[in-house]
């Protein structure tokens, strides 16, 4: 059974700077494309950064020059780095992973990131 593991999150400054990183319990990691989303109370869960098995980049208007993804497929891992945090970044961020080669999508639990001074 595949398992997409969250960590880093926590309670920051606004200005700070948070690191997420999403582990991926699967026998071939290079084969999905992966994506950080987040939920802010009361909002519907959006995307924030994505990063493709060719190593393209996607990233929401609302992070863009502030946030990076990056993938480590040796390590099945996928980071979050965060700078210039907002109090308007604070929300749930979740971690995809969706395969390249089938349908097959899996969510991790969740990790909260709470900008705030």
């Amino acid at each position: 059974q595949v398992q997409v593991v969250e960590s880093g999150g926590g309670l920051v400054e606004p200005g700070g700077s948070l690191r997420l990183s999403c582990t991926v319990s699967v026998r071939v990691f290079g084969i999905l494309n992966m994506g950080w989303y987040r939920q802010a109370p009361g909002k519907q869960r959006e995307l924030v950064a994505t990063v493709a098995i060719t190593g393209t980049r996607n990233y929401a208007d609302s992070v863009k020059g502030r946030f990076t993804i990056s993938r480590d497929d040796r390590k099945k891992t996928v980071y979050l780095q965060m700078t210039s945090l907002k109090p308007e970044d604070t929300a749930v961020y979740y971690c995809n992973a969706s395969s390249a080669m089938s349908p097959d999508d899996y969510w991790g639990q969740g990790t909260q990131v709470t900008v705030s001074s």
